[in-house]
């Protein structure tokens, strides 16, 4: 089947929230990074001005810069009105309203999109669908992140978790997933069934991180060869 980009929600964060998220250290952001599933965040763009390494996959950078734009732009509208209805599930402490949220939302996704193409040229921007096999050897990142995706959507299935976490495991020494709840922040036995397999084979750990903004979305998973 197709994939459409009506079907998706693309909603970015930035650089800073990446940090605290992953417990990105001054050492890991000097490292080879890939981010699975980046969608339209600005990671990738503010990491490139420092000078450091990041490829970014997804599906959705099979789409043109216009057809992007507009889609972030029916998104917002929805997004927003789903935010204002549900706000006593975050925690208003970094981000403290409703209008700075839409302000750093859109300001990550403008600056993604200012850097999309250029970064598509220099491939920093692959379009790429987990868990496909990457046209990368083994072990060619240092780190492999997942925001808001992987453990997150459990209508994927257990399957399609382990395949895609073992593809990322295959091209990254190393890759941490944020969060590990579902949808509505609740602990699952996706998850459960997810570490349970891959602690046979790695070094696999969740610790806690500096960001919460839904409410319980504050641990993370690090799975380490």
């Amino acid at each position: 089947m197709a994939f459409k980009l009506n079907s998706v929600v693309p909603w970015g964060r930035n650089m800073e929230e990446y940090i605290r998220m992953f417990r990105l250290s001054e050492s890991d952001r000097s490292k080879k990074i890939a981010g699975f599933g980046d969608g339209p965040a600005c990671f990738n763009c503010e990491m490139t001005e420092r000078g450091g390494s990041v490829t970014s996959f997804d599906p959705i950078y099979q789409f043109s810069k216009t057809e992007l734009e507009k889609r972030i732009e029916e998104v917002r509208v929805i997004v927003m009105r789903q935010m204002s209805e549900n706000m006593d599930h975050y925690v208003w402490k970094e981000i403290k309203s409703l209008d700075e949220l839409e302000f750093v939302r859109m300001s990550a996704m403008r600056k993604f999109l200012s850097d999309y193409e250029k970064g598509k040229a220099e491939g920093r921007y692959v379009f790429h669908e987990l868990p496909d096999r990457l046209s990368y050897g083994d072990d060619h990142f240092d780190i492999g992140l997942s925001s808001h995706f992987l453990l997150m959507y459990t209508s994927l299935g257990y399957d399609f978790h382990t395949a895609a976490m073992t593809e990322m495991l295959r091209v990254c020494k190393e890759i941490r997933i944020f969060p590990i709840v579902d949808l509505d922040a609740n602990k699952t036995v996706l998850t459960e069934k997810v570490i349970d397999h891959f602690k046979k084979d790695y070094k696999v750990e969740i610790v806690k991180t500096e960001y919460e903004f839904q409410k319980g979305e504050n641990k993370l998973l690090t799975i380490r060869k």
